[in-house]
């Protein structure tokens, strides 16, 4: 420990250190007492800002890459070693903590900055190219988080020499102080991100606003309190260095629309008609004009293509309709496709239609293409639509209140469904049930994930229902439509899988009074339950809440 100094006689002026002596005191324009205070609240601003970028790299790597847990797992694993690395980087920089500390601060607010910018860019121009190319983001998100882990672990211990600068005092409360005030800075980081930056600015020009207050308050606290400490030509280097910075994420800021429809483009092509950003996902309506077949994604991740969705919705609902049918209630389906299949069924009395997302809901209404594609099933009378999350709508029906439950849900394996496929939400759906009822589950595709299929299926077998599994081909498009979203094109999958599933052994069939399908048929039907059956994983465990497997 630093021997402290000892204090001046009364009417003495501060024991001020020759100068180039880097253990004594500051040589400060203000009191010591104001000085310490404005060193606490830059650690307060600068850990507010660190923690933003955690979350912004993890909510981007989340939303283009899928799979939340692995990726948060990633960012924060490489953040908190690279911050220990960054730690003892900065001894070295002891003797020069003021100079060094400005640099550290000009740097992470550019590295933090444009971060989810350069993110973005790489994913929306080779993360579907498939190869190598397919792994350029996953390469760059690890970059950054090592590059942002490192400038964050070097803040501490050069703050931690400037404070002791200030006003020596045992190292304990100098460590506590800190620890306060960057404990507190994350708190304040960590809830403005989701409650007003993405909502109100979103991930990019959010993270360029809190890169431009690290620099303005990083250099501040230089330049302002210890540019006595700095010779001319170093303030001029900070100086000039986070102008920079700051000219850089300003020009970034003004140029984020035109950045961001570029990328949509190059993403989705170029005949975008809506882009919008829900408080549950991102939704992208392209084509259904002009001849051009309309494509709906969530999130990046093709939902529905005109092209093919009627040899997806015929297999999900028209099997599950092979006897009562008078209530219905399906889950997901906010685009009104598998309420368009179930009202062409006579009998149906009531279609009850849970989603989440109501802006999806309000586009199946009001768009011209896909309220046409859905045949305006919304505009029924039978059908009632509820925004409501899935699970807690089974939590609260009533028993055997539904003759047919559809599942026409996510992908199981994105992360923000696993529950939506678990033992225990199926034992919900099992309840609602009537007697004589059918669930139908989309399982995802069969042959590019046999395990994650029969895995559905297991789970619907431990919840205590009979299944009957089958699956469709004939998919014509090659987007991603499962978790990952820069799968390359040619590893796209080219079926869908589906579970029958009721109280009794279920009868894989079409209703014999019912409509005749336009692509399937019972040869086709039939043909899929082979296939399905020909690609079983024996002895899989059931996913549950507590312990998901997909």
């Amino acid at each position: 420990m630093i021997e402290p100094h000892a204090p001046a006689p009364p009417g003495c002026p501060p024991p001020w250190s020759a100068p180039g002596d880097p253990t004594g005191p500051a040589r400060l324009p203000v009191r010591p007492g104001t000085g310490r205070f404005l060193v606490l609240a830059g650690v307060f601003v600068c850990a507010a800002c660190g923690l933003v970028y955690e979350l912004e790299l993890v909510a981007l790597a989340s939303y283009l890459m899928g799979d939340s847990v692995t990726q948060a797992s990633v960012v924060l694993s490489v953040m908190v070693f690279a911050m220990g690395i960054g730690s003892l980087g900065a001894k070295r920089l002891r003797p020069l903590a003021a100079a060094g500390f400005g640099a550290v601060e000009a740097t992470l607010a550019l590295v933090g900055g444009c971060s989810a910018m350069a993110l973005y860019a790489v994913f929306a121009w080779t993360g579907d190219w498939g190869g190598v190319w397919a792994n350029g983001p996953r390469c760059l998100l690890v970059a950054f988080s090592l590059a942002t882990g490192l400038l964050i672990g070097a803040e501490v211990p050069l703050l931690m020499e400037l404070i002791q600068r200030i006003r020596r005092q045992d190292a304990g409360g100098a460590v506590a102080d800190l620890s306060a005030a960057d404990y507190v800075g994350a708190l304040v980081g960590g809830l403005a991100f989701p409650f007003l930056l993405l909502p109100f600015l979103g991930q990019l020009t959010g993270a360029l606003l809190t890169g431009a207050v690290n620099a303005v308050v990083g250099g501040a606290l230089v330049l302002g309190l210890f540019r006595r400490d700095l010779t001319r030509r170093a303030r001029w280097l900070l100086l000039l260095g986070n102008a920079l910075v700051l000219t850089i994420l300003a020009t970034a800021a003004v140029l984020v629309d035109d950045f961001e429809r570029a990328a949509r483009q190059a993403v989705y092509g170029g005949d975008v008609r809506v882009a919008l950003r829900t408080g549950v996902q991102e939704v992208v309506l392209t084509g259904g004009t002009h001849g051009r077949p309309l494509a709906l994604f969530l999130d990046g991740r093709l939902r529905v293509s005109e092209r093919d969705e009627l040899r997806y919705h015929e297999a999900l609902v028209h099997p599950a309709m092979n006897g009562p049918h008078a209530r219905v209630l399906i889950l997901g389906g906010g685009d009104g496709l598998a309420a368009r299949e179930v009202l062409r069924h006579p009998g149906v009395a009531r279609v009850d239609v849970v989603e989440l997302d109501a802006e999806v809901v309000r586009l199946a209404r009001t768009d011209p293409a896909l309220s046409a594609l859905n045949q305006h099933a919304f505009g029924d009378p039978r059908v009632h639509v509820t925004t409501e999350d899935a699970f807690v709508r089974l939590r609260g029906a009533t028993p055997a209140a539904y003759d047919v439950v559809v599942s026409d849900l996510p992908d199981p394996r994105i992360t923000a469904s696993t529950k939506l496929y678990s033992q225990e939400f199926y034992g919900l759906a099992r309840r609602v049930l009537a007697p004589g009822g059918r669930l139908v589950v989309h399982t995802g595709p069969v042959t590019a994930g046999p395990r994650v299929h029969w895995t559905v299926e297991a789970t619907l077998r431990a919840a205590g229902l009979r299944t009957a599994p089958y699956g469709t081909g004939g998919r014509h498009t090659a987007s991603a439509a499962g978790p990952d979203r820069t799968a390359g094109r040619s590893r796209a999958p080219r079926d869908w899988g589906f579970v029958l599933a009721a109280r009794t052994d279920p009868r894989l069939r079409l209703d014999p009074d019912g409509p005749r399908p336009s692509v399937l048929t019972e040869a086709s039907l039939a043909a899929g339950e082979r296939a399905a059956r020909g690609a079983r994983i024996p002895g899989l465990p059931a996913s549950t809440l507590v312990h998901p497997r997909y």
